[in-house]
């Protein structure tokens, strides 16, 4: 399958903006403080070519956020952050307040909160934009560490593709790094980019 060109990126890129931005809003009115979430770049690599390198990923302890997405294409999404982080954007979501003890108990509810906000955000913003329909999963929430993200992602069999969006998240004075990636199989991609050149074709 052809690469997707650099006008199906810049489409892409829009679209994952505008989602971020309405991923914003809602995380805005949860902690009750201005959050701001950009979505620098979209890259699309082999699942064979992946490394930490490639995901600008540490090798600590990740919170990963999964979700299935299906409709015109199907994508396996997943939200990482480092465990740290996500403990601190935890805290955020919760207040301050709340100890180590009872946030380790709310972890996961938490943590597939976020994900579902932000995962879904971007997909419908993608929706809108295409005009299609996608629907998703209910997301589950995980720890583990880069290379065992690195070694689920390529031990599937189907050639795949794979989405890399680096994002930046802020709370006021907090900033934290995390990263969207996406799975597609190589007809799943092809069909994403056939929808973006009807898109492309209107305008």
């Amino acid at each position: 399958m052809d690469k997707l060109s650099d006008l199906h990126l810049d489409a892409l890129s829009e679209v994952f903006n505008i989602g971020a931005g309405r991923a914003a809003a809602s995380l805005s009115e949860i902690v009750s403080e201005e959050v701001k979430l950009s979505v620098p770049s979209v890259e699309f690599r082999k699942c064979s070519e992946l490394n930490a390198k490639v995901l600008s990923l540490e090798q600590t302890q990740l919170g990963v956020v999964r979700q299935k997405f299906s409709g015109a294409f199907t994508a396996d999404a997943s939200l990482l952050f480092t465990e740290d982080s996500a403990l601190e954007i935890m805290r955020d979501m919760m207040g301050s307040q709340i100890s180590i003890e009872e946030l380790a108990e709310f972890e996961q509810e938490a943590m597939c909160e976020l994900g579902n906000i932000i995962l879904n955000a971007c997909l419908s913003a993608m929706a809108d934009m295409l005009d299609i329909q996608l629907d998703s999963s209910l997301p589950n929430y995980h720890v583990c560490n880069v290379d065992e993200v690195i070694e689920n992602i390529i031990s599937i069999e189907d050639q795949m593709y794979i989405m890399i969006l680096h994002i930046d998240l802020k709370i006021e004075r907090r900033q934290v790094n995390g990263t969207l990636i996406f799975l597609f199989s190589s007809a799943s991609l092809g069909a994403l980019r056939h929808q973006i050149d009807l898109f492309l074709n209107k305008i």
